[in-house]
Order: C-alpha cells, then sequence, then structure tokens
C-alpha cells in the first residue's frame, strides 16, 4: 500500500474517530445537561387510552395526539391511582399516591399546605411555573396551585342542586389562556401545566364533531385544541425545544362494566390511561414502551430532566432509562383506588395492584383477573387462582394504605343505584326538575339511608319551590344524621319560604343548640333573626341578630335587620345606608353573606329612583342565585325605567327558564303586562295554568 493511500486512511479513521468521539459526546452531553426548554404538561380529563389512533382505536381521528406520538413516545401501559380528577391529579403533580396525599375524592378533600408539588420543585431550579384548569374541583381553593407563579381557575361556582360540581369551561378558553402566559414569559425556562376537561360528562363538542359518538366527538375536539398549542409553540419556534407530556387523570367507563362515567370501579377503562412524552429535539421520537408505568412516575421523571434533586419519599421511578432507551426499570405493581362508593354512599371503597399481567381487586368480594388472557376483566379468577391473590393482597398490605372500617356493601352490587342517581343529577343539571324529583324519590324508597340522595331531593326541590317536600327530605337526613346542623337549618329555611313560622324557628334554634362552630351559629341565629321578622317580632330580630354577631363578629345581622324594619315600613331612604352597611361588611367577608340582601338593596333603590345602582345590586344577587325570580324581576323594572325594553322582555324570558316557579311565572305576567304585551302575558298565564293547574 502506498504511503499517501495509507495516510488518508489514517487521517480518514482519526476523522471517523473523532465524529464518533463527538457523536458519543454529543449522546453523553444531551442524558446529561438538564433540560432548558419549556416543559409542557397537559392533562386531558376522562380519556381513555383505548379511544385513540394510537392506542389502536379507529373511529376517530386525533391528528394532533397522533403527531406527538410520531415525535415522542408511547407508553402504552400507563396507569392512574384514583379514577377522580382531585385525587389523581394531586398524585400526578406530587409523586405522591392517594393515601399519602389525603386526597381520596374530588369532595372534601384538599392538597395539604404540607404538600411540595412539583412547580415548586421546578420554581426553585430557576423555572418559571404557570397552571391553567378547566374544571371547578380543580379550583385554587382545594390547594392543587401550590407552587405556581401564575394559576388561572377562573370558573362560576357550581349549581347547588347536582350531584357534584361539575362546573368547567371549555378547553379553547384555557388553551387561550395559556397561550398568553407563555407569550408573557422572558425566558424558555417555564414549567406549564395545562388541564383540558373535555372529553369529560356531559358530551357537548361543537357540531362539527357529531359524526362521531358523543364521547369520541369530545375526543376529536380536545384534539384540536391540542393542535392550537402545538402550532403556537411551532410559531413561537418553541416545539423542537420543548419537553411536551400528554397524559389522562383517568378513563370513562362507557357501561363496560355497568357504570356509565368513573369514580366507582377500578378497572381498564377507569385507570388505563394514555401517556406520550415528547422529548425536546425529538429524541426518542417513533418509540413504544410497553413497561408497567404510574402516574407518580411524572414527578421524579421531570425533575430528573430538569436536573433538579428528587425527593425521598417518592413512590415513583424516574423513566428517562426508558426516554433514552439504555436502561430498563424494576418491575413494580401500580396502586389504585376509589373511594367514591365510600364517601359518597357509605360502601365499601375498592383497592387494585396492577402488575404485568395480572390485576387484583379489595373488595367485599375479592376480584382477580388475568390481564393477558382477560383483558376486559369479565373472569374473576380469585378462587380459581388463590395463591396469586394471596401474593398481591400481601404486597396490598405492605403499602400500608390506611386502616379503614371495612363496609359490607360491595359498590358492584349497587351501580344500578348509581347510575339513577347520576342521570338524576344530569336532569336537575338540565332543569328538568320535575323528572329529577321523580327519580330521586324513587331512590329513597328503595335506599332510605343514602344521604347525599336525601341532600339532592331536598336541594331540588326547593329549587322549584316544592318546599314540603324539601322539608320532608331534609327531615330525613337530620334523622340520619342527628349531630349536624345543617338539614336542620335547610328545613328551617323552607319552612320559612311557606309561612310556617313556629316550626321554623324550632329547626333553626335547635341548629343553633347543636352547631359546634361559631360560622354555623351564626347562620342559625341569623335565619332566625328572618324568621322574627316574618313574625313582625322586631325585639326578638333584634336579639337573633346581636347574637349572630356575638357567634361570628364578621356578619351584618344587625345592619341586615335595621334595614328589613325600616324597609318593611316603607321607609326607603333610611332603610338604604343600613343595607349599605351590611354589603360592604360582606365585601370583607365572603362568609358573611345574608341571603336576599342585594336584592332588597337593590329593590330600595329602584324605590328610591336609583336604577343604575339597583342594576349593579340585581345583578350581585344574580351572580350568587341565578335562579333569584324577585332580583330578575327587579333587572326587568330597572331596565324598563331606563328605555332598554328588549333587555327587559329578556329577562321576562329568562325568570321563567331558569326559575320555573309558580311564583315566577306570576312576575313574569306582571312585566309583559307592564311592557304592554297581553299576547306574551297570556301565554305565560296559559302555560303555568298547564303546568301548576292554577290561574295566574
Amino acid at each position: 500500500m502506498a504511503r499517501p493511500f495509507r495516510f488518508a486512511i489514517i487521517l480518514l479513521l482519526v476523522a471517523l474517530g473523532t465524529v464518533l468521539a463527538a457523536f458519543g459526546g454529543w449522546r453523553f452531553a444531551r442524558a446529561s445537561a438538564p433540560v432548558n426548554g419549556p416543559i409542557i404538561l397537559i392533562s386531558i380529563d376522562t380519556l381513555r387510552a383505548d379511544h385513540l389512533p394510537a392506542y389502536g382505536y379507529t373511529k376517530v381521528k386525533t391528528p394532533a395526539l397522533d403527531a406527538l406520538a410520531a415525535d415522542g413516545l408511547v407508553f402504552e401501559r400507563a396507569y392512574a391511582h384514583a379514577p377522580q380528577t382531585l385525587p389523581a391529579h394531586a398524585s400526578i403533580l406530587s409523586g405522591r399516591l392517594p393515601f399519602e396525599t389525603g386526597v381520596r375524592d374530588d369532595v372534601g378533600f384538599v392538597v395539604k399546605a404540607s404538600e411540595r408539588l412539583l412547580p415548586r420543585m421546578l420554581r426553585e431550579r430557576g423555572f418559571a411555573t404557570g397552571g391553567v384548569v378547566s374544571a371547578y374541583v380543580l379550583r385554587k381553593e382545594t390547594g392543587i396551585n401550590q407552587g405556581f407563579d401564575f394559576f388561572d381557575s377562573d370558573l362560576p361556582p357550581p349549581s347547588p342542586e347536582g350531584s357534584s360540581p361539575r362546573v368547567e369551561r371549555d378547553g379553547s378558553q384555557s388553551e387561550a389562556v395559556a397561550e398568553r402566559w407563555l407569550d408573557q414569559q422572558r425566558s424558555q425556562r417555564v414549567f406549564l401545566f395545562l388541564h383540558l376537561n373535555e372529553p369529560h360528562r356531559p358530551y357537548t363538542a361543537p357540531a362539527q364533531y357529531a359524526e362521531y359518538d358523543p364521547y369520541d366527538a369530545e375526543i376529536a375536539y380536545v384534539d384540536d385544541i391540542l393542535g392550537r398549542l402545538v402550532r403556537h409553540l411551532k410559531i413561537q419556534q418553541l416545539y423542537d425545544r420543548s419537553t411536551i407530556i400528554v397524559l389522562s387523570d383517568h378513563g370513562e367507563g362507557l357501561g363496560d362494566h355497568g357504570e356509565q362515567e368513573h369514580g366507582l370501579f377500578v378497572y381498564d377503562e377507569a385507570i388505563h390511561v394514555p401517556l406520550i412524552i415528547k422529548q425536546a429535539g425529538g429524541a426518542g421520537a417513533g418509540r413504544r414502551v410497553a413497561d408497567v408505568v404510574q402516574q407518580v412516575d411524572l414527578v421524579p421523571t421531570i425533575l430528573d430532566l430538569a436536573k433538579a434533586p428528587i425527593p425521598g419519599g417518592l413512590r415513583g421511578r424516574s423513566l428517562t432509562p426508558l426516554l433514552d432507551g439504555t436502561g430498563t426499570l424494576r418491575e413494580q405493581a401500580v396502586y389504585s383506588e376509589a373511594w367514591y362508593a365510600r364517601t359518597h354512599f357509605g360502601w365499601s371503597e375498592l383497592k387494585a395492584l396492577t402488575a404485568a399481567t395480572q390485576r387484583y381487586i379489595r373488595a367485599p368480594e375479592p376480584e382477580l383477573y388475568d390481564l393477558q388472557r382477560d383483558p376486559r376483566e369479565r373472569e374473576n379468577i380469585a378462587a380459581a387462582d388463590p395463591a396469586a391473590g394471596r401474593a398481591l393482597a400481601t404486597a396490598l398490605d405492605a403499602l400500608n394504605t390506611g386502616a379503614v372500617p371495612e363496609s359490607t356493601v360491595d359498590p358492584k352490587d349497587k351501580r344500578e343505584v348509581i347510575e339513577q342517581y347520576r342521570r338524576a343529577a344530569e336532569l336537575a343539571g338540565g332543569q328538568h326538575w320535575s323528572q329529577a324529583i321523580v327519580l330521586l324519590e324513587r331512590i329513597v324508597r328503595n335506599e332510605p339511608q343514602l344521604l347525599e340522595v336525601w341532600n339532592m331531593l331536598a336541594r331540588v326541590a326547593a329549587r322549584v319551590d316544592r318546599f314540603s317536600l324539601a322539608v320532608d327530605a331534609y327531615k330525613h337526613i337530620a334523622e340520619l344524621a342527628p349531630s349536624d346542623p345543617a338539614p336542620l337549618l335547610g328545613a328551617a329555611a323552607a319552612l320559612l319560604r311557606i309561612n310556617r313560622l313556629d316550626e321554623a324557628r324550632l329547626h333553626a334554634q335547635s341548629a343553633a343548640d347543636i352547631a359546634s362552630d361559631a360560622t354555623t351559629q351564626g347562620s342559625a341565629h341569623g335565619l332566625l333573626a328572618r324568621i322574627a321578622l316574618a313574625r313582625r317580632d322586631p325585639d326578638g330580630a333584634r336579639h337573633e341578630a346581636g347574637l349572630a354577631v356575638e357567634a361570628n363578629s364578621g356578619l351584618p345581622a344587625a345592619a341586615y335587620v335595621e334595614g328589613r324594619l325600616l324597609y318593611d315600613h316603607g321607609r326607603f331612604s333610611e332603610a338604604l345606608p343600613f343595607f349599605e352597611e351590611a354589603l360592604a361588611a360582606v365585601a370583607k367577608h365572603a362568609d358573611a353573606a345574608i341571603e336576599d340582601l342585594p336584592f332588597y338593596a337593590g329593590d330600595t333603590l329602584v324605590r328610591l329612583e336609583r336604577f343604575s345602582e339597583a342594576e349593579f345590586d340585581f345583578e350581585e344577587q344574580l351572580r350568587a342565585v341565578p335562579h333569584h325570580a324577585r332580583a330578575l324581576a327587579g333587572l326587568a323594572t330597572v331596565y324598563m325605567k331606563t328605555g332598554r325594553t328588549d333587555e327587559a322582555e329578556q329577562a321576562a324570558t329568562d325568570m321563567i327558564r331558569l326559575s320555573p316557579t309558580p311564583d315566577a311565572y306570576a312576575l313574569a305576567v306582571k312585566i309583559w303586562s307592564a311592557l304592554g304585551k297581553p299576547r306574551q302575558a297570556e301565554a305565560v298565564r296559559a302555560e303555568a295554568r298547564k303546568i301548576f293547574n292554577k290561574r295566574m
């Protein structure tokens, strides 16, 4: 071989070695350097993994998720820890299981202030942290906002009639908020948590997705929303630099085991969730991971990517060996629990362990499923394979999930009750009050011990002025929970509305006698003051108002009573300062609100012909109680007095839509008559006669 040729070969080998060394160094540097671009965690509520094309589904199109899956890694077996939104997100953002965070249901639980959530850990590493959520159950009052520099949960309060606070905002609105926040950041070192509530019930996707089943239509819509965010990132030249993680908090039953929604069971349809991780620079693009992983793995993974210290006590593992393709993870069974049945109905909770090939469910009747042979979990093999069941039961015991008194009621045996109850809540939410009442009465006839059903029945009955039925329901609740003053207060308020004043006073006094906290005592004495006003007992009203203030110093009961006494005697100019004093106190202390206070202030201003000020107070009343018929009538009066006829007509229409009660119909007749529209007034009279069998 000629020397020049040998020299060329040597140079080529040296160059090749340099390139290979550089490539190896790049891989090492990439693995070692912290992620400096945006980290974006997107939670799509109630999204089943098996309803996505990325997981083999063919009945819906999701181009945005498909593109992310192509640019990232798809985890085929990711599992949730709870089939409810708040417990699942508490685990996602803390890296700890529900029995460790203490958050075990959507209602009645909050994330403790001592819980260190992911945004706080990242903020300590110099990340700007922003959170945008789309459901009331993730509002800041739940504590899920801890550690965020910016947290947007701008949602209206829930309707009091429903079974649960299902208030949501359209995901497109949340996505727009997230875009604006990203645009305001000066550094790319940001962490964004975006929660989208589609495809949660009710399934109300825009009309352009009508080709799909309702649940799949919501998936198509949320995919479009996700696509908007991805396009924005690309326009801002952030996409390639971003680490984007898409997952769900839990799935949806869709009737697979008799549950249409979620919360009751821990089968695959409820806890198998999608997980897609698109890394900065597209590393690992297109790979699929078959390992069993879990939501609590995300905190250590994200901290690992950011080269932030991983605190002790986390149950999860960093997934970076799987992301890099450089290693494997030891097998770890995933813990899940469903507490909905216990917290809402007193039945047994369910606990599950999902291993590589089996799922064990601890229930009054234990369950064991072979996930390879029986992926739809139709055959309980607990009796056929007791050794496997014992092994998983022992592993579950080792987790020390907390001692709870076991109920003998298996939720599987009560799923029809749950479905009827949820249907009643849906009917109430759709303002089909009479149908909801019929269904709720049917449930309590067969299940008279169910407090939550009695509570909904009482609220719905009061909503449509069926106060005698509400009183009866509240009395049943008081029998079932004799130490709780709330049903006594509910009964007293309903009795006041139907002028059964002696009974109202007895129930309110009983509530005051057993109330253990100042707020409830103040409310009870405040109600007693209103009852005294109805009894034309000014001394009694002043005495009870004084006791209310003594119990709760922020409660403006005394000013309200003085204002009402003057108002009732037609001394409106003298009454107004007292109402204004009371309103000012409520503005400082939200828990000091008094029922109907803004209405009385507004009506007083109308009588003093101060219409613009009255409009503000009526709107305040309607913000608190959207179906307040007298406030709607007052607003209509303001519109008429200020020449806004179209708005007055709309108020008259809204009145009987929002408050389909005899009083509301009577007020609507008066408004239409005052507007000089006798035909509309007569139509309302006819409708009222048909519904209530009485003349207006």
